[in-house]
């Protein structure tokens, strides 16, 4: 019996985009029965929407310490 495949919100980004690629790799091999394509398929699209997840979260780390940064300026401008 295999293992169940750890969720992807519990994966680290670059762990979680590997097995992305491998997918994606594997579904255009065109090699897998129907079954096993969609499989994959819904696993990679867990994958994705965590990916995009973390992308977003990180933009937004961004932006905020754009602001901080942004506003220290200002303040020692003063």
């Amino acid at each position: 019996m295999s293992e169940a495949p750890t969720p992807p919100e519990e994966m680290r980004f670059s762990d979680a985009l590997a097995e992305l690629e491998s997918i994606v790799s594997a579904l255009e091999g065109g090699q897998l029965e129907l079954e096993e394509s969609l499989g994959r398929y819904e696993r990679g699209v867990a994958l994705l929407r965590a990916c995009q997840g973390r992308l977003v979260e990180a933009e937004q780390r961004v932006t905020m310490l754009m602001g901080e940064i942004e506003s220290d300026d200002t303040s020692d401008d003063a």
